[in-house]
């Protein structure tokens, strides 16, 4: 009965409640152990060192932070998940254990008090965090949405429970015994780490892994430097910070002075951190909805600091104690109700890669240096001036206004973040700017609603995606009328988190529609809103005489069971699937087409592994609608035995887009093996040259990262320039990736040495040419001269888009429209034009890069026809021994080959020894290619 009345409520399905207990109970142990130990250390603290000496805690918890931060993610690199938190855990009980018999010896004073004074801040950062990346392994983005509310009470009652309990035993039992309780708690962790990762994480793939774990090795401070809306939200967060660690430390000073006794404080402070969660918890559950829906974000940032103005100014008043546990109780419950509301929200029309990258940066070390300042000013004022808190009080008053106006100066950020977005989408930029602008947020979401196109409102709902924030409800209920079944989908997609039952009826409707995705979109909704479970919808729209509806709903069992054995058993998912097939033998034509292709999703989606036949043979049909089909539902598996099957697929020019789409559903783990693809030799070069564009798609670090690997390792030039268009492309359309400017350098640097070998060859044989022919009058053979005329065409392409790398290279390293101006400028058939093109490279280029490109460019725009230049380039030009040489000893395959039949048709004995060293290529054609050559020399000779 209980069992059932949770899962109702907080809309928990079969299968799903055990392991979301185990999480809960993990994170409410957590959460315990840190409310019992870290009023014990505060109050050891500062009853031992002195609340005066309060700073410098805060300035060595930054520091710590800081560096600890760094072997934290190199170790992140070298360990798995599951091995760090053990040895977190470990590590954790064992400074427990030595803390507590340090206080039952009475031994603890002096640096030790710092020293367990910092471990507790840097555990209540660590062990938070190391918990949430275990949640997002554990559960898929559909669950994380449904059961992270549920799960995160643990967290709170954690709070509430740890400080009540410390409030009560501090007092009967110590503090060094207290220390013991709290280590019990830790080790209870440990069993339900264990079951937790035995019962989901085991089950999920590499892919699936990593598809959950988001990771990013890029440092974020350029992003948020680089972006005024984060460099303010980064402000708000860290003068919030410092205002904090200046109330908690008044608050702790004054404690100090009215209670002496060390067991006594640490009630006390057990007793208030409870009480401040509890009000937290009150305000989160009945206010922050309401004020942050109704009066909008700007308005709702500014609650907490004209609350602490207002509490600062009543200490004036009345300097009490209870006047301070009044202002700690503003600072910590609102920052962790309202005010986190308002942030999550601010940050919107961030995209979500920018947002994903600098998330944690701002969380943790922003938060740290905060610290650090804010201990810098304490020590400053305490040590240096001896102020008394009244002067700490009027520092915190005057921070208010500074936080107030990083406030508002975010709120301009935030509209002009969404007027670019909404640039981007609208037709009339200038209109739309205007009405952005202006408009609060809500309004600016009706009208785009209501009088937007198409694209404007799939683009809008794909950014509500990010939250749920039930002010939009009403809004995004009114597009199931919109005549566009793309906006009826994506609105329902969006009311599917919304955890709205009033429109229940609304959306009944919607299962009639001809539109099989819309059909598909309201089922899972109804599914997620069923009255009591998940059976009701499976029990009547599993065997419904309307085909739409039971296929619609056997999908949605896929979609829901791919993780949940029981509930495949529960419904025979996959005799299902076996009658399915059976069913579409007795089928012809267009009508099994549509039956098979209902299958391939169904296989996909669930994760079918008798199926997989059925899949590879589908993705070799004929049919190019079977085949989009079978791509898309191999991607859904997540199985890599279909990634080479896929891959192939992109020399159809059709399925390009859908070969994409199925490869990112491996996310970033699929990055290595497109890599691999690039430089093995099996591969052919049709398939190697759309590899970029699909690394492109994920549009991450990871991508720019792995493209810069592979246009290292290319073998081909062809595939090389594939490689840097897609980084151009990426860094213009995401201004969050971050590319290292040195590295570029060097690959701009490469480039142009590559080039100007080139042209060197090309020069050499325009030289060779007009010597024989103009000068000593030699006739050529026709072979030779047809041998030659195909090298010097090929060299001209090399030549064209080898200066197209190196200007793809400098958009990475430059303004993207100036480097493009420039490349225009210098193509131009205008003497005048190209001359500026040179001049402003010449202004713009790093002296390095000016020194390696300016010489290339303007021999470039030469004309090589001219017999002036001829014999100027002929006194500095390599030889064609030498220019044979090193195009042999380069990777361009087409023009090894291109020289070895050159070499052929010129039959001369000098080159043997360029022949003698490609015989045993591991390339077959540049074998073949020096054997004949070798032949016809030796011929020759004879």
């Amino acid at each position: 009965m209980i069992t059932k009345a949770i899962k109702k409520i907080f809309n928990i399905r079969d299968g799903e409640l055990k392991i979301a207990l185990l999480m809960q109970g993990y994170i409410f142990f957590i959460i315990t152990t840190l409310l019992i130990i870290k009023p014990t250390v505060n109050s050891l603290f500062i009853s031992e060192v002195g609340a005066e000496n309060l700073p410098f805690g805060y300035l060595l918890v930054a520091i710590t932070a800081v560096i600890s931060s760094f072997f934290y993610a190199r170790a992140t690199e070298r360990f798995s998940l599951l091995r760090i938190i053990r040895f977190t855990l470990a590590l954790s009980i064992l400074s427990l254990f030595i803390l507590g018999t340090l206080l039952y010896l009475n031994l603890i004073k002096g640096w030790l008090l710092y020293g367990f004074y910092i471990g507790v801040a840097i555990y209540a950062v660590l062990a938070t965090s190391q918990f949430w990346v275990l949640a997002n392994l554990v559960f898929n983005i559909r669950e994380a949405k449904r059961l992270f509310g549920f799960i995160g009470a643990g967290a709170i009652a954690g709070g509430i429970f740890g400080g009540y309990l410390t409030t009560v035993l501090a007092p009967l039992i110590g503090n060094e015994n207290l220390i013991f309780v709290a280590s019990l708690f830790l080790v209870l962790c440990f069993p339900l780490l264990a079951h937790i990762w035995k019962t989901k994480v085991l089950l999920l793939n590499s892919f699936k892994q990593k598809k959950r774990i988001a990771s990013s090795k890029e440092s974020p401070f350029k992003l948020v430097l680089g972006s005024k809306h984060l460099t303010y939200l980064a402000a708000i967060i860290g003068i919030g910070v410092i205002t904090a660690k200046l109330v908690d430390y008044t608050f702790s000073y004054i404690a100090a002075e009215r209670i002496t006794d060390s067991d006594e404080l640490t009630s006390f402070f057990g007793f208030w951190l409870s009480s401040f969660n509890v009000v937290s918890l009150l305000l989160q559950l009945f206010l922050t909805r309401r004020i942050v829906g109704v009066w909008g974000v700007g308005f709702s940032l500014l609650i907490l600091p004209v609350l602490v103005f207002m509490g600062g100014l009543l200490f004036f008043v009345f300097p009490e104690l209870w006047v301070v546990i009044l202002l700690r109780a503003i600072d910590t419950s609102f920052k962790q109700s309202i005010n986190r509301s308002a942030v999550e929200l601010i940050a919107l029309p961030l995209p979500f890669q920018l947002k994903r990258k600098t998330k944690s940066f701002i969380d943790v070390v922003v938060d740290s240096i905060a610290t650090g300042v804010a201990g810098c000013i304490l020590i400053f004022l305490i040590k240096g001036l001896d102020v008394s808190p009244k002067y700490i009080i009027m520092l915190i008053v005057l921070l208010t206004f500074v936080w107030a106006y990083f406030v508002f100066k975010l709120r301009t950020a935030y509209f002009l973040s969404f007027r670019k977005n909404l640039n981007t989408m609208a037709s009339h930029p200038k209109k739309r700017e205007t009405m952005v602008s202006k408009e609060s947020f809500i309004k600016g979401m009706r009208h785009v609603f209501q009088q937007g196109e198409e694209r404007e409102i799939l683009y809008m709902l794909g950014k509500t995606l990010e939250i749920n924030d039930r002010r939009l409800e009403s809004l995004i209920s009114k597009l199931l009328y919109h005549p566009s079944n793309k906006v009826k989908t994506a609105a329902l997609q969006n009311l599917f988190f919304l955890n709205n039952r009033t429109i229940y009826l609304e959306v009944q409707q919607l299962l009639h529609s001809e539109d099989d995705e819309v059909v598909l979109a309201a089922l899972e909704y109804l599914l997620l809103h069923a009255d009591t479970s998940e059976d009701i919808v499976f029990d009547k729209y599993l065997n419904h005489p309307n085909e739409r509806l039971a296929n619609a709903a056997l999908i949605c069992l896929a979609k829901e069971s791919r993780d949940n054995q029981s509930l495949k058993k529960k419904y025979h998912l996959y005799k299902r699937i076996q009658e399915k097939a059976f069913q579409i033998e007795e089928l012809e034509g267009a009508f099994k087409t549509k039956f098979q292709i209902e299958l391939l999703e169904i296989i996909g989606f669930s994760d079918y592994k008798d199926g997989y036949m059925m899949l590879l043979e589908a993705i070799e049909s004929d049919d190019l609608q079977l085949q989009k089909a079978a791509i898309l539902a191999a991607g859904n598996t997540m199985n890599q035995v279909f990634i080479q099957p896929i891959l192939e697929k992109m020399i159809n020019k059709e399925q390009r887009e859908t070969v994409i789409k199925a490869l990112l559903q491996f996310d970033e783990g699929m990055l290595p093996i497109l890599r691999n693809n690039i430089t093995a030799t099996e591969v052919t070069l049709q398939i190697k040259q759309f590899i970029p564009k699909v690394m492109a798609a994920f549009n991450s670090q990871s991508a720019v990262n792995t493209l810069i690997v592979s246009f290292k390792e290319a073998q081909d030039l062809s595939v090389r320039l594939e490689c840097v268009t897609a980084l151009a492309k990426l860094k213009e359309e995401n201004i969050s990736l971050h590319f290292n400017e040195r590295e570029i350098a060097k690959l701009i640097l490469e480039e142009c040495k590559l080039y100007d070998s080139t042209i060197s060859a090309m020069h050499t044989q325009i030289i060779v040419h007009y010597l024989r022919r103009k000068k000593l009058k030699q006739l050529l053979s026709e072979n030779e001269m047809q041998a030659r005329e195909s090298l010097m065409e090929l060299l001209e392409r090399r030549l064209e888009n080898g200066l197209n790398r190196i200007f793809k290279l400098l958009e990475l390293r430059y303004a993207s429209q100036d480097i493009r101006m420039a490349y225009e400028g210098i193509l131009s058939e205008e003497h005048e034009k190209r001359t500026n093109a040179i001049e402003f490279l010449d202004m713009l280029l790093t002296p390095s890069l000016k020194g390696a490109l300016i010489p290339i460019v303007e021999a470039t725009i030469l004309d090589t026809s001219s017999e002036e230049v001829i014999e100027m380039i002929s006194k500095s030009k390599i030889t064609e021994f030498d220019c044979f040489r090193s195009i042999l000893e380069g990777r361009d395959l087409k023009l090894k080959l291109a020289v070895l039949y050159l070499i052929q048709q010129m039959a001369h004995v000098k080159y043997l020894p360029l022949l003698e060293t490609l015989v045993d290529s591991y390339d077959d054609k540049v074998k073949s290619f020096a054997r004949n050559a070798m032949n016809t020399i030796h011929v020759n000779i004879h």
